[in-house]
């Protein structure tokens, strides 16, 4: 099982990406991050299976996957630099789309996991990432603050373990998450006058910045020992809302 499921999930991407990578045009840069990717992704997701003990991927899991390699194809274009703009918005606006879609099918088949949500959280985090990549090439380098503000709270929590503690379920999180996504999408579009998609832009960061702290703020009063952690972030998984891990954005 465990030799086909990587059998499957190496063919799978390549010609999706290869198909991403022609559509945008075949310059070298975008060959050389579909591969890449591609490669990045099988290895990564044998290493977090093998990590997690499962043995294969779950239903949910395959749809997160198809999602990472829509991902791929836009990060493939976006490297390149001249692309088709409706190319990267359909693939990004699928992606964001399908985003939630996992979490329900894998409630729904009770296949929720670790492995699964820690899947997702990263694809979301590379979407958004992406997004800011390319949208700073008109709004400027403060954009990145966006994709890389998860990135910092997990490298924190490297030497803070208590940042990796389970969250209350909050609305106001998910509504913030998933501004930044529709908020970028736009930007990169160019439906906006430049000064009406910065002033977009920033308010998403400002809104990000206020999640994060008041998450942060709550998690450093109410510190969890490093034993419970992971206890709690299993129960979590089992939350019918599927408000799993911290920050996903």
């Amino acid at each position: 099982m465990i030799k086909q499921d990587l059998l499957l999930r190496s063919v799978v991407p390549a010609p999706v990406l290869a198909a991403g990578v022609v559509a945008g045009g075949s310059g070298p840069l975008a060959w050389a991050t579909g591969v890449a990717y591609g490669l990045a992704l099988v290895l990564l997701t044998e290493w977090g299976l093998r990590r997690s003990g499962r043995p294969a991927f779950g239903p949910a899991d395959w749809i997160t996957f198809a999602r990472a390699t829509l991902v791929g194809c836009a990060a493939a274009l976006i490297a390149e630099g001249d692309f088709s703009l409706g190319w990267v918005v359909g693939l990004v606006g699928v992606a964001l789309l399908l985003d939630g879609l996992d979490g329900q099918v894998a409630r729904r088949t009770g296949t929720a996991s670790e492995f699964g949500a820690r899947f997702d959280m990263e694809v979301d985090a590379f979407l958004i990432l992406l997004l800011c990549i390319q949208v700073s090439r008109t709004l400027g380098l403060w954009v990145l603050a966006i994709g890389l503000m998860r990135y910092v709270f997990v490298a924190a929590s490297w030497t803070m373990p208590w940042l990796t503690a389970p969250l209350y379920p909050s609305m106001a999180r998910k509504t913030v998450a998933a501004v930044q996504g529709v908020v970028l999408v736009v930007a990169v579009s160019g439906l906006l006058p430049v000064p009406l998609a910065f002033a977009a832009v920033a308010l998403a960061l400002a809104s990000l910045v206020w999640s994060f702290g008041r998450d942060v703020g709550w998690l450093a009063r109410h510190r969890v020992e490093p034993a419970r952690i992971i206890t709690l972030n299993r129960a979590a998984l089992r939350r019918p809302l599927g408000y799993g891990h911290n920050q996903a954005a």
